[in-house]
């Protein structure tokens, strides 16, 4: 939030009325271990109803909201089926079920030796970018253990020194 406010790009305190007047909506609603299983209370549930309601698309961070980190959309309940998903160090486990038309890696949180370690198949970056489009295949290499407890620890550690 604070690089949002850095960048004075407005943040809605309520849902607007129309949310057509917009160009795109941004998902992070959910951070990635969000469980669907628990179901989705309140006011969190009517927020995602009324955005399924739109025909705005939707770009959505690291994991749609309502989605379960691991298995993808939930069997029921309001979730989100994005345009663009934009994956934040790694893909989740979730990715595979993505189906929008673009897909994004951003990143290169990754240290070499990590990488090795855990066999991950991270694409190039191109030059100095810290993002880069994932081909319509998304990597499925991640392991559970790394989507558990590495990017957990790696994501609380990245944002307590944001």
């Amino acid at each position: 939030m604070k690089q949002v406010e850095g960048m004075e790009i407005p943040i809605l305190k309520q849902l607007p009325d129309n949310l057509g007047d917009y160009k795109l909506i941004i998902d992070g609603i959910f951070g990635f271990s969000f469980r669907a299983g628990g179901g989705i209370r309140a006011p969190f549930d009517t927020v995602l109803n009324r955005v399924l309601e739109t025909q705005t698309p939707i770009a959505s961070i690291d994991i749609p909201s309502g989605w379960d980190v691991e298995t993808g959309p939930p069997t029921h309940g309001p979730f989100l089926q994005p345009d663009m998903l934009i994956s934040l160090t790694a893909p989740k486990l979730c990715a595979k079920q993505f189906q929008g038309r673009f897909h994004y890696l951003g990143g290169r949180f990754i240290p070499p030796g990590l990488e090795e370690k855990y066999n991950l198949e991270l694409p190039t970056y191109p030059s100095t970018d810290c993002v880069v489009r994932l081909g319509t295949c998304v990597m499925t290499h991640l392991c559970r253990h790394l989507c558990r407890h590495l990017l957990r620890n790696l994501c609380r550690h990245l944002c307590r020194h944001l």
